[in-house]
């Protein structure tokens, strides 16, 4: 079932997708996820993300991007700057000497127009040519659907000139069903190299691999374990907030809370994702009434790599003029005993 749940201004709605196992909301602000509701081992409703009380909160630009869509590229742009067929763009400066998340006014926060699919609702935007100065006008559509206790978030877009483009979801994970430490969930990640930042937070171009290193998460290991060591890239992160480079193309993550007994499992056409642990998270009040302290959730940022306007000879994050861009991201919930 799909239904409008709830009219708000400005043309904004929340929208409920239902099935017997699993109750997703969302909203057209941002196409953000406000929840993901699956029962835990104990039978009792958890919901899966943090977010906050009200849709109003997730306008204020704080800074956290909540469950947010975020485009037109994610995560930074060194210097707000790249060149593309020889032509420079300059974008907005938001986060240090950096860009992030598409800019001052990026696709979290737009108004999407939506439509109602089976199983699920079609989120469409036109960013227009030099929006937050990206070249081209940008046919955007986000499909967000579930089957089971699955929410699939399949991305399409064309732009009439050449562009950039790299898109992920922002939803803050805690699988104890509300805001609090993340350091007794059990992370596992298929990959053997992780990217280094800088004190800004940008990809340096560097890949580390992640043998005898607090990043190396191939088989299951508690992320409080991993997360207090002394390694320069978790002093640098203030813990994790880093790109992982996958080894493989399907299920690629998997988080897991023995407290509620839910196993989430992230597969995904991407070739990485940036795992942030919450790092700047710093007392809001999330919608259960709990108080939202870094490292209070895990993100798992599905994408291209960051930067790679710079940092990579054929970057994958280029749009040529009339191709599709098309990715995906499957999110599955399940309780593991």
């Amino acid at each position: 079932m799909v239904e409008i749940k709830k009219e708000l201004d400005d043309d904004i709605v929340v929208i409920g997708l239902e099935n017997k196992d699993f109750y997703v909301e969302v909203t057209n602000f941002g196409c953000t996820l406000l929840k993901a509701v699956v029962k835990d081992k104990e039978g009792n409703p958890c919901d899966c993300v943090l977010g906050f009380p009200e849709v109003s909160d997730y306008q204020k630009r704080d800074g956290t991007y909540l469950g947010a869509l975020v485009g037109r590229v994610c995560n930074r742009i060194e210097k707000g700057t790249f060149t593309l067929n020889g032509k420079t763009y300059n974008v907005p400066i938001n986060n240090g000497p950096n860009s992030l998340h598409g800019g001052i006014e990026g696709f979290s926060y737009k108004v999407f127009d939506y439509e109602f699919i089976e199983d699920g609702v079609k989120f469409h935007y036109v960013s227009k040519d030099g929006e937050e100065g990206y070249p081209g006008t940008l046919d955007f559509y986000a499909y967000y659907t579930i089957e089971g206790t699955s929410l699939h978030m399949r991305y399409e877009a064309t732009s009439d000139q050449d562009t950039i483009i790299n898109i992920t979801n922002h939803s803050y994970f805690n699988l104890n069903g509300h805001a609090s430490g993340v350091h007794n969930h059990v992370l596992k990640l298929n990959a053997d190299e992780v990217g280094c930042v800088d004190g800004d937070g940008l990809y340096t171009g560097e890949l580390l691999d992640v043998t005898n290193t607090p990043f190396d998460f191939r088989s299951e290991k508690v992320i409080g374990d991993c997360i207090k060591d002394n390694h320069p890239q978790l002093i640098t992160a203030r813990g994790y907030d880093h790109p992982f480079v996958f080894n493989t193309d399907k299920n690629q993550a998997e988080l897991y809370s023995p407290e509620t007994g839910i196993k989430l499992t992230v597969s995904t056409t991407y070739p990485s994702a940036q795992v942030y642990s919450a790092n700047y998270l710093d007392g809001q009040l999330d919608k259960y009434g709990y108080t939202m302290h870094p490292q209070d959730a895990l993100c798992i940022e599905t994408s291209y790599l960051p930067d790679s306007i710079h940092k990579e000879e054929n970057p994958k994050v280029i749009l040529k003029a009339n191709k599709k861009f098309k990715e995906e991201t499957v999110y599955t919930f399940e309780v593991t005993k």
